[in-house]
């Protein structure tokens, strides 16, 4: 499949991976060697619930959600997925590619890839979140959708919110993902999320996430931002605007 992918630094040691289909616990020590987390967790006890999918539900129904329409852009999607871990702790759905691909070996994305002809966005997102995760999640199992994202390589990233449920086990296709991660929802909390610098090359800033012991960069960084703000805490924020670093433009 076409991945969405940005380059990140060497990954570290995580604690709460699957390759294939089996399932760890260790889910909020992500970060060891790398970011602190202290004391401002607020959601290290929320629970993957009903509760929590109504008010990402309620979240997402209120929010006037931009669509980014430039004909020069591909049109792609991916999935946001919500999850929970061996504790029950809420998660969204991390993937590193396969080390033998090609294009962008042993990277991080999320699951999806650019829309096939007659596809919409939301079909594009359940299905490439089905060939490389083995999640088989329905239309009715979509909550709602993200701004669209225009990255500088020429896509148009369609971020859609799909609710993965309790208790899902997952399995990564080998030929595209080495290993699938559950990242709890509390490691959005951290104080220094988001992450801006200036650069001389544009006047947007470039927003990146302390996460995994290292920095994410949009445009998984902006979404997962926007996830956080919009679906977590009802807040309309927007994050288009923000900056891909200069090596992530090509």
């Amino acid at each position: 499949m076409n991945h969405l992918v940005v380059p990140l630094l060497p990954p570290p040691r995580l604690g709460n991976r699957e390759s294939g289909s089996s399932r760890q616990s260790g889910s909020i020590a992500f970060a060891a060697g790398g970011v602190g987390y202290g004391r401002r967790m607020p959601h290290r006890n929320a629970r993957l619930d009903l509760t929590l999918r109504e008010r990402v539900r309620q979240n997402l129904g209120g929010f006037a959600r931009r669509r980014h329409d430039d004909p020069g852009l591909t049109a792609a999607a991916v999935s946001l997925v919500l999850v929970d871990d061996a504790d029950g702790c809420p998660c969204f759905v991390l993937t590193r590619r396969a080390p033998r691909l090609k294009d962008h070996p042993g990277q991080w994305a999320l699951p999806g890839g650019r829309v096939d002809a007659g596809e919409t966005e939301v079909e594009a997102a359940l299905r490439e979140c089905h060939e490389e995760v083995g999640l088989a999640l329905a239309p009715e199992d979509v909550i709602g959708l993200l701004d669209d994202y225009p990255t500088r390589s020429g896509f148009r990233i369609t971020p859609v919110v799909v609710w993965g449920g309790p208790s899902r086990r997952m399995a990564a296709n080998e030929q595209e993902v080495a290993s699938i991660h559950r990242v709890p929802l509390a490691l959005l909390e951290h104080p220094d999320i988001p992450r801006l610098r200036e650069i001389p090359e544009s006047d947007r800033p470039v927003i990146s996430v302390p996460l995994l012991g290292t920095h994410i960069h949009a445009p998984t960084a902006a979404l997962l931002y926007q996830l956080r703000e919009v679906a977590i805490h009802g807040r309309a924020t927007r994050v288009a605007h923000f900056e891909q670093p200069v090596w992530a433009w090509r």
